[in-house]
């Protein structure tokens, strides 16, 4: 073996010898246990530290996720302060987030954060901001961006001469009655109704797929409180600058969960159908040759988890950034701003939504 090789072969095996990232999993519900458990289950990276609120909550997600009792924590800045972590995962309440999300960036952390990023424009605005100052990752929680069909939507409206410019989606689940007195239902926590919850899932899959820059949101909503903050139902209608439009019908009452999204352009469109959160089937339509079914391969997706380390790891972008998640909030506010009064168009700043 010459000299250089033995360089190269010591320095391969330098690269190679890594801890596990030290992750700290702030919430002890759905996401903390499902993505905190992916984490668990990772080669690079280990649950060490676990807060939550609820000691009953704290005691059953602590032994699911494999986590000492004494790296068990009620209060986050106490976990923060005494573990030695390398990055956090956000799975608490929508309101939540910005403090969160902040606090870990004042400690360098890497962060991956459930969806929506926040619900307050400006917040999502200035965790942008500081974003864009730092190395480390910042990740918003939205899977349709490892979904194969998605990526293929996005990848094709990304081809010379192709851009949508009319889209309908809509998406149902028995929202209303399933998340009666929780926190979903309590606006203090979730900013919100149905749109802030699944429905932000299908403002993002479109604005993401499409790459479009919206210009003004016009909404309806149903709203299930006397005091209009928690929606049941919702139609949101979006321009885009190309001139483009796109529909949104959400409905939180509906005995099944079904999502469906179709985008069309002169040529054909695509269409994306999903049932009980099963990755979505994807079609796309060519206007002179029919239909073209590919074959999707979803044992492949990679989890949540695996595309914060692997972001982490080789200092790419991740798959949803803190900008995705600005984009949704803008929307999304101009959409209760506009369903709140009277129904007109609500403008949607460029410096909010632009890439």
């Amino acid at each position: 073996m010459t000299n250089t090789e033995a360089e190269d072969e010591e320095s391969i095996d330098t690269h190679a010898v890594t801890e596990p990232l030290r992750v700290g999993v702030v919430g002890g519900g759905f996401i903390g246990t499902t993505v905190g458990g992916q984490f668990r289950e990772h080669d690079d990276a280990r649950v060490a530290a676990l807060v939550d609120v609820d000691e009953t909550t704290l005691e059953v997600a602590g032994a699911e996720l494999d986590v000492d009792a004494d790296a068990r924590y009620t209060e986050y800045e106490t976990m923060l302060e005494a573990e030695p972590l390398d990055a956090v995962l956000i799975g608490t309440p929508h309101t939540l987030h910005y403090e969160q999300v902040l606090a870990a960036i004042d400690r360098d952390l890497h962060v991956l954060c459930d969806k929506p990023l926040t619900t307050d424009l400006e917040r999502a605005r200035e965790l942008v901001e500081l974003d864009r100052e730092r190395e480390e990752v910042l990740m918003v929680g939205y899977q349709r961006h490892l979904y194969e069909g998605f990526r293929r939507a996005r990848e094709l409206w990304a081809t010379e001469g192709r851009e949508p410019s009319w889209i309908t989606a809509e998406v149902g689940q028995d929202w209303v009655d399933r998340f009666e007195g929780t926190w979903r239902r309590d606006p203090a926590l979730s900013g919100g109704g149905y749109l802030y919850d699944t429905g932000s899932h299908l403002l993002d899959c479109v604005l993401w797929s499409t790459g479009l820059t919206p210009e003004a949101v016009s909404a309806s909503m149903n709203f299930v409180d006397d005091e209009r903050r928690v929606d049941g139902r919702a139609t949101v209608t979006i321009r885009f600058t190309n001139g483009a439009t796109a529909s949104f019908s959400m409905s939180g009452e509906v005995p099944c969960m079904r999502e469906h999204v179709r985008m069309w352009d002169r040529e054909g469109a695509v269409a994306l159908d999903s049932r009980d959160w099963e990755s979505s089937e994807y079609v796309e339509i060519d206007a002179d040759s029919g239909e073209y079914r590919p074959r999707m391969r979803t044992e492949d997706r990679q989890t949540k988890a695996d595309a914060f380390v692997e972001a982490i790891s080789t200092g790419s972008e991740p798959p949803a950034t803190a900008l995705d998640g600005l984009r949704v909030t803008a929307v999304t506010e101009a959409a209760y701003e506009s369903a709140r009064g009277d129904g007109s168009f609500v403008a949607v700043a460029p410096d909010n939504v632009s890439r």
